[in-house]
């Protein structure tokens, strides 16, 4: 799952959204020294991340993708699967999109001192592009598509999957859909057993 997704699942506590949303950028076991809450929501991220990697459903999105993307299939469909979580969000939260994610934004900006050098750096770009709210448009997963290749010296060729998608959509938001179900089980008992030790 993208950043939507992993922000999303984290819940209602502010810190654990915040250990999610940076999880990336943190290594080995150097979660180890963030506060209880945040490193939570790292673990969380990386079982999110195992869990849907291992899943037949996602799987079955990654096949469509893998002739002509290898193995960035993942990555792409992590994107795709963002975009029908914004696309579809009413389903999922009674708050507005766009407050939900300007409450993000808020967030990280209140905690900027305790976010990684990356996140540091990458955050303006973020939110003066509004990555997050353009995940609901298929003009923004090109944008978002293209940038991710320029990422990778033009060498995963993602800019082009938004012909997959358009192609393949309504398979697409099928297999999100039936997926995100689980998913959400999954994250609210994985969150449980993290917060119980």
């Amino acid at each position: 799952m993208n950043f939507l997704a992993h922000i999303y699942l984290s819940g209602e506590d502010d810190h654990i959204k915040i250990g999610n949303f940076i999880a990336d950028s943190i290594r080995g076991k150097k979660y180890e020294n963030f506060p209880t809450a945040i490193k939570n929501g790292i673990l969380l991220h990386r079982q999110i991340d195992t869990y849907t990697d291992k899943h037949p459903i996602v799987r079955q999105s990654t096949k469509r993708l893998h002739k002509n993307y290898g193995h960035y299939s993942g990555v792409i469909v992590d994107i795709l699967y963002d975009h029908f979580l914004a696309k579809n969000w009413a389903r999922y939260s009674d708050i507005p999109l766009e407050d939900y994610i300007n409450d993000f934004y808020d967030l990280l900006e209140d905690n900027f001192n305790i976010l990684p050098d990356r996140i540091q750096h990458m955050m303006p770009y973020m939110i003066a592009d509004n990555w997050l709210k353009s995940y609901a448009t298929v003009e923004g997963i090109g944008k978002i598509l293209h940038q991710m290749n320029r990422r990778t010296k033009n060498k995963s060729k993602m800019n082009f999957a938004v012909i997959e998608l358009e192609q393949f959509y309504t398979e697409f938001e099928t297999e999100f859909t039936n997926f995100f179900e689980e998913l959400i089980a999954f994250s609210k008992n994985t969150l449980e057993e993290l917060q119980s030790k």
